[in-house]
């Protein structure tokens, strides 16, 4: 399972699956392991158990063997990592409701060996009540198997930067990092408690195993820090590098930051192929602060690339092979050049073959294709392509109550204003009135104020495409049935969501698709309706329009590809930015502030905007042409581990 070579420099054994599942899936037989053979021994088994998102696979694959394998759960005791303080047990955004959902009630686990800390507990309580539970776990022997998660501020349960090493457990107060990523659960970080109760640190070191897993990029910082930095209080992750029986499972893109993998001629000879060649010259040549075609044998030497220069150089050779790869992912064209349009002598590319072509955009929220590659895709329709546009989701979680309100308002107003019949307006106006003053958080919404939330966000998505040139003809919404649960957690993906998928692919028979590879989302909507793509990719895979079909990835909304990775860069001019900019400004109610904005305060344009800059000058820095700004694309085929997702 996984690569563990190169391990250099990482004080805890870190294994990097292929994908999230692989590792969920071997946790899980090694906890299954342990249950059966404690089982034979007539022992109890004591498991440690975290929330989130990150140990739901582990859930799943253990519900399942109970289910298909009849592992029993009789001799099973459990203990919580973490609960907010204060919540009832009974809220969705409480730990005890989010166990008993995922897990307790689908296993044969008896309820007296369930323990939770209680967010429920008076404050004069809450020390008795830690100190129990502490005396509770002894008195079962300790944790045989403890799960862990892992926060960007390295929290591991909620522990959070400046715990100590022999905390216990106890009630403490968030991080503002912590209550921002948690913002999107509580529907603003407003609700979110500022305290909670939390396993100390000594408490999770006196587990006799421990699993830490972690996916995503927005978790690779991280990773590394508490991997490969110095034991300290301000990454409490950190102190996992003391215990003897910890393993720490990640996926690829958790990964970015190893030393083994974001530079990995650092620990010893490695193979060069031609990606790893440009990645490291490119990482020289920020490093020494030159161009690429300034870099000298020297700076090779005296900087760990002994071996490339020896086996690929002089120098000159190797700068020469890697900017003119760099140049030639820089386009104007990116739906392909026609042939009247390409200069004599010019490259031939395999995308000029089909001109003018079909192009299908997906977007998983209503805004997410002007946010990510709003100048691309003005740049296509003014080319002459056939651009539709195709809106996953409603995104109607991300509208703000007040704005459902404020456009009810207008409806009834508006029929009153034209002599229409105002009655079943004012009577909707009336009762999304009542129901929002009556809100709780975190409330899943009615049916009408859903309604209306989709409404101000398709209307949003038909004026930005408007903008940008595309009729209302091919402007489509999937409305996937996976969201549409009026909250932010979410219905697991099924055939219906693909069904829909599918339906537009056939229609259309694209010759280009562009989907968001942008997977760092406050809620995973990106992560799911990529995996719900790629599964409809099998499906067409032996369909003739599919053998003729490019597949890109673009990003821009909560990250961008290095330039490293980009395969195709799209240069913008001031104007064109300065389009791209008023095309997000269409989309209102995400403007001047997102319900979910995630750790990045910035508005969505602005970050978007400030991306494509960086890029651009990045290409400038590294000796390429200087541009305004430029969007950049990576073919979907480049990254396997999506596509064994999908499976």
């Amino acid at each position: 399972m996984g690569s563990d070579s190169l391990t250099g420099g990482e004080k805890i054994p870190t294994r990097i699956c292929k994908n999230s599942k692989e590792a969920v899936r071997w946790v899980a037989q090694e906890i299954a392991g342990l249950i059966r053979s404690r089982g034979q021994e007539g022992k109890p088994c004591v498991l440690g158990l975290a929330t989130g998102s990150t140990p739901l696979g582990i859930y799943g694959e253990l519900i399942r063997l109970h289910r298909q394998e009849g592992l029993s759960f009789r001799n099973v005791f459990t203990f919580n990592l973490d609960e907010y303080y204060p919540i009832w047990r009974e809220e969705p955004q409480s730990y005890w409701h989010f166990m008993h959902t995922h897990f307790f009630q689908h296993v044969d686990i008896p309820p007296s060996h369930i323990h939770l800390l209680d967010g429920e507990v008076p404050l004069s309580q809450v020390q008795a009540h830690c100190e129990q539970y502490e005396q509770e776990i002894a008195s079962l022997g300790g944790i045989d198997i403890q799960i862990l998660g892992i926060g960007r501020t390295g929290h591991i349960g909620f522990n959070e930067p400046g715990s100590s090493r022999n905390s216990r457990t106890r009630l403490i107060h968030l991080d503002k990092l912590t209550r921002i990523d948690a913002a999107s659960d509580f529907f603003g970080e407003e609700y979110v408690p500022r305290r909670a109760l939390t396993m100390g640190i000594e408490t999770i070191l006196k587990a006799r195993r421990i699993f830490l897993l972690a996916f995503g990029e927005h978790k690779a910082e991280i990773i590394a820090k508490a991997v490969e930095g110095p034991i300290t209080p301000n990454v409490p992750a950190s102190y996992l590098q003391e215990h003897p029986h910890t393993q720490i499972l990640i996926d690829p893109s958790a990964s970015a930051r190893l030393t083994r993998i974001q530079s990995p001629w650092l620990l010893g000879e490695i193979p060069w192929d031609v990606p790893t060649i440009r990645k490291a010259v490119i990482w020289l040549a920020r490093k020494v602060e030159k161009p690429i075609l300034k870099l000298t044998d020297e700076d090779y030497n005296e900087h760990g690339l002994q071996g490339l220069l020896a086996e690929q150089g002089p120098a000159y050779d190797i700068n020469i092979q890697v900017f003119r790869s760099l140049q030639d992912t820089i386009t104007g064209w990116p739906g392909g050049k026609p042939a009247p349009a390409r200069r004599a002598g010019e490259m031939r590319r395999a995308t000029d073959e089909i001109f003018p072509k079909r192009i299908l955009v997906f977007s998983p929220h209503p805004d997410d294709d002007v946010i990510s590659m709003g100048g691309t895709l003005l740049r296509l329709v003014q080319q002459g392509h056939e651009v539709h546009t195709v809106y996953q989701t409603s995104g109607s979680i991300a509208v703000f109550d007040s704005d459902a309100l404020r456009f009810a308002q207008f409806a009834e107003e508006f029929s009153i204003l034209f002599g229409m019949d105002s009655a079943v307006s004012s009577a909707i106006h009336r009762r999304i009135e009542t129901f929002l003053k009556e809100k709780k958080p975190g409330q899943p919404d009615s049916s009408d104020v859903i309604a209306i939330k989709q409404l101000i966000r398709k209307s949003e998505a038909i004026a930005a495409c408007r903008y940008c040139g595309i009729p209302l003809e091919r402007v489509h919404f999937l409305n996937m049935p996976f969201y549409e649960t009026g909250r932010v957690a979410k219905q697991p993906l099924s055939e219906e969501d693909i069904a829909l998928i599918l339906g537009i692919l056939r229609e259309v028979k694209p010759h280009q698709i562009y989907a968001a590879g942008d997977l760092s989302d406050p809620h995973g909507t990106h992560r799911v309706c990529l995996t719900a793509l790629l599964k409809a990719f099998r499906q067409v895979q032996d369909e003739p329009w599919y053998h003729t079909c490019e597949v890109w990835l673009y990003r821009g909304a909560w990250q961008e590809w290095g330039p490293e990775e980009i395969e195709m860069a799209v240069p913008l001019s001031p104007q064109e930015l300065l389009k791209k900019r008023y095309a997000i400004f269409k989309h209102q109610s995400q403007k001047d502030k997102a319900l979910f904005p995630g750790h990045d305060q910035r508005e969505f344009w602005q970050r978007s905007e400030q991306r494509n800059r960086e890029t651009a000058r990045l290409y400038d820095k590294l000796g390429l042409a200087e541009y305004e700004a430029i969007e950049g694309f990576v073919r979907a085929s480049r990254i396997p581990e999506l596509w064994e997702e999908g499976e």
